[in-house]
């Protein structure tokens, strides 16, 4: 690939390939099952090839097919197996590959963003890169007083492909479904298309980004790189070493998964209540263990391109509603969700019913510690996915406040690492903490 596809046209072609791709091998697979092969065999074999072509699409496009790509990979844990594991290796390598830009353009972008002596800003520059993301790639440097940095350069046309890509996903979104069977793609989409401007301003990433690594300064479990220098389009940070939460999911020793489990919490529920911000790209490819001299083990924390602002912290009604829930409330919580407007004036609920639908998703708030598992995520997946369970036909008529849409994809995609890293994790401790209305729901 010679530079990051632009015009619509072609990006529009590759992105409509995916589903039609997905007929040409069910012809395909019929075909195999014809000539004598099994079904199952064939079944895996089209999972296997779709998500090939998957990673091979989303990861050259990058721009909004690589940023939804990323998105769909933290949610692999709530796929049935059959599907999961075909999708598993595909999926997780857009958590941190992407193939890279050339050097040439590389070098330009930096001559246009930081004047033609750029070079004479850093002491090194490696042109191969360290990472290659969704609308940037991150070069390893060396600062000009001597610094490590990591060098962040937004691709070329990166705005212009993101607003493409969303554009012509949403247009399809229902053909996407046999990608991930069960999730609803849609609703995804939109709120990725509503960030769109913040995910491309580099200077609202350095603000949050200092604002955290202010907040998280000598922090014994956190450590957020500074800010070195920003410009339109490049960004300059501390380099961090440490190990990807990619390679912890994928080969990380059980202590070391309960260890970034129970950071990974820690630092999704204490960031709004120290920063005003919530952390908003929570895939495993943002995040480090970093061994420390003392032995003790923190979590590296990369890529502050979306948060979310919490002014307040978290919002307290939600901690009054999980204490309600926990409780058994059944009138209590129903009244706070209608007075938030989760439940519309025009819809009339049992209450039992939706302390019900609500007990089993906020287990892991009620025992000391929870082990957090795909087979768990799985079946919560599936008893609200299921249209004859009557926690799919309630879920239906329950309303999610438009300020409670990015809290909500967050949470479930934290979840959703915390259950490929397969982690116990003292969850209720963290709420506790920093949960406002949690520890009393008054």
């Amino acid at each position: 690939m010679s530079d990051l596809p632009r015009k619509a046209v072609t990006r529009t072609v590759k992105l409509a390939a995916l589903p039609l791709g997905i007929a040409g091998r069910a012809t395909w697979g019929l075909g195999k099952r014809i000539g004598g092969k099994s079904a199952e065999i064939v079944a895996r074999e089209l999972q296997q090839r779709t998500a090939e072509q998957l990673f091979r699409t989303l990861g050259e496009l990058k721009g909004g097919a690589m940023k939804f790509g990323q998105a769909l990979s933290v949610f692999e844990s709530a796929l049935p197996e059959e599907v999961a594991g075909p999708y598993r290796a595909a999926l997780t390598k857009l958590q941190e590959a992407a193939p890279p830009l050339p050097a040439a353009t590389v070098h330009q972008v930096l001559a246009d963003r930081l004047g033609a002596d750029w070079r004479d800003l850093f002491e090194e520059f490696e042109d191969k890169p360290a990472a290659a993301a969704s609308i940037g790639q991150v070069h390893r440097a060396v600062w000009h007083d001597g610094r490590e940095v990591a060098v962040k350069v937004q691709y070329p046309g990166a705005g212009e492909a993101l607003l493409s890509d969303l554009k012509q996903l949403g247009r399809f979104a229902g053909l996407l479904g046999p990608l991930v069977p069960g999730m609803e793609i849609k609703p995804l989409i939109k709120e990725l298309r509503d960030r769109v401007a913040e995910e491309l301003d580099y200077e609202l990433e350095a603000e949050a980004q200092r604002t955290h690594s202010d907040a998280f300064v000598d922090d014994p479990d956190v450590v957020v790189p500074d800010v070195v220098h920003q410009g339109d389009q490049v960004l300059v940070t501390e380099w961090m070493e440490g190990t990807p939460l990619s390679e912890v999911i994928a080969d990380g020793t059980q202590e070391e998964r309960d260890r970034a489990g129970q950071l990974l919490a820690g630092f999704l529920f204490s960031g709004p209540a120290r920063t005003g911000l919530l952390h908003a790209d929570p895939h495993p490819g943002n995040f480090r263990l970093i061994p420390g001299a003392d032995g003790r083990t923190r979590l590296g924390v990369l890529d502050f391109g979306t948060v979310d602002r919490l002014p307040g912290g978290w919002p307290k009604p939600i901690g009054r509603s999980l204490r309600m829930t926990l409780d058994g409330d059944a009138e209590g919580v129903y009244g706070h969700l209608c007075a938030e407007g989760f439940v519309k004036e025009s819809v009339e609920l049992d209450p039992d019913a939706v302390l019900d639908y609500l007990k089993p998703i906020i287990e892991p708030a009620e025992a000391e510690e929870f082990t957090f598992t795909r087979p768990w995520l799985r079946g919560q997946a599936a008893r609200i996915a299921d249209p004859r369970s009557p926690a799919h036909q309630l879920g239906r008529q329950i309303n999610l406040p438009p300020s409670y849409l990015l809290i909500h994809r967050v949470t479930l995609s934290t979840i959703g690492v915390l259950c490929q890293l397969g982690a116990t994790v003292r969850l209720r401790d963290e709420l506790d903490t920093w949960l406002p209305g949690f520890a009393s729901a008054e």
